[in-house]
């Protein structure tokens, strides 16, 4: 429970020249969120969110930002959650290859009941994990009609070619579950990292959920909407985008077009595309808890730039989304 009566006192000076519509805002958010308050920089870094979702959601964008969980960090804290590293590429992969002929307007996995409910990674840098374990959620649930959820603990524990809370790769992780014959439930081994903020001593007496285990996985050819879109024909993806920007970080609504480079440091998923208002986007598929987004889910920009009219980011896609997609086979 928020104690507000004593977080505030330390702050009375500043409360007191702010007008009292944001601080009962900014209260209804350490309420909402359960955040308690420790020092005054949690309220410099909310109220300077505030004003510019204001801006942005007064200016004419293809989107809207709002308040979530993560209102009160600062951009060193924010990049903390991200947890893509680049640091091995396995050789035993597949490349896709395009489906011929005209591909539908739009691929929606949700609707199909091939993907599981939004989770959280909470304070560790396991989006990786979180990415990996919900491609071969989705795979599994393909070939078998049943959505089994399934533990990114287990990889965050014992993958050893990637590290826990401080980044991983999802090929490594493919390949690691392939080595293991499978994964575990997430009810036989759940999650903890998001709290502890560490990975724990590896356990290995759980069983693996049966089809889980990986025949091989298939890296899509990078900077290709085409060769995207044919995979998500197929099954969702786990790709790697650019996310440390702030309105990535406030995203509520909309298609994001927004600035965003290719500075790939953040493992999600993509679970379809389609198009709304005449903005083609791919659904993507976060890891950063309900609040977060359209109930943990992104409209991320796909094709060209309206801005411009040319392919973000020189073709290689909104935020980078193309440059690192994969997907398992099982």
């Amino acid at each position: 429970m928020v104690n507000i009566k004593k977080s505030f006192t330390l702050f009375s000076l500043l409360i007191t020249a702010i007008n009292g519509s944001i601080i009962d805002k900014f209260k209804s958010w350490l309420i909402k969120h359960n955040i308690e308050m420790s020092d005054d920089t949690l309220f410099d870094n909310w109220l300077e969110n505030d004003i510019y979702i204001k801006k942005i959601n007064d200016g004419n964008y293809t989107y809207t930002l709002a308040h979530n969980a993560y209102s009160g960090y600062s951009t060193d804290e924010f990049f903390q959650l991200m947890g893509f590293n680049n640091i091995y590429n396995p050789k035993n992969n597949l490349r896709s290859s395009l489906i011929s002929g005209n591909l539908p307007e739009s691929i929606n996995w949700i609707s199909k009941g091939a993907v599981n409910k939004i989770k959280n990674q909470g304070q560790c840098g396991s989006c990786w994990a979180f990415s990996t374990i919900s491609s071969v959620e989705s795979a599994v649930a393909i070939k078998t009609g049943v959505l089994n959820s399934l533990s990114e603990q287990q990889l965050v524990d014992c993958d050893n070619k990637d590290h826990g809370c401080n980044g991983g790769l999802m090929d490594n992780a493919f390949t690691w579950i392939e080595s293991n014959n499978g994964v575990c439930s997430e009810i036989e081994y759940p999650y903890t990292s998001g709290v502890t903020k560490k990975k724990s001593t590896c356990q290995t007496k759980c069983l693996t959920v049966s089809n889980t285990d990986i025949v091989k996985f298939v890296d899509i050819q990078p900077n290709s909407d085409a060769a995207m879109m044919s995979a998500l024909l197929q099954q969702p993806v786990s790709v790697a985008i650019e996310a440390d920007g702030k309105d990535f970080q406030l995203y509520s609504s909309g298609v994001f077009t927004g600035k965003c480079g290719t500075n790939l440091d953040h493992g999600v998923a993509l679970v379809g595309y389609g198009n709304e208002n005449g903005l083609d986007y791919y659904i993507l598929r976060n890891s950063w808890g309900e609040s977060w987004g359209s109930g943990g889910y992104m409209f991320l920009g796909r094709g060209n730039d309206p801005s411009t009219n040319k392919p973000y980011n020189d073709g290689k896609g909104q935020c980078g989304v193309l440059g690192e997609g994969s997907y398992p086979i099982v």
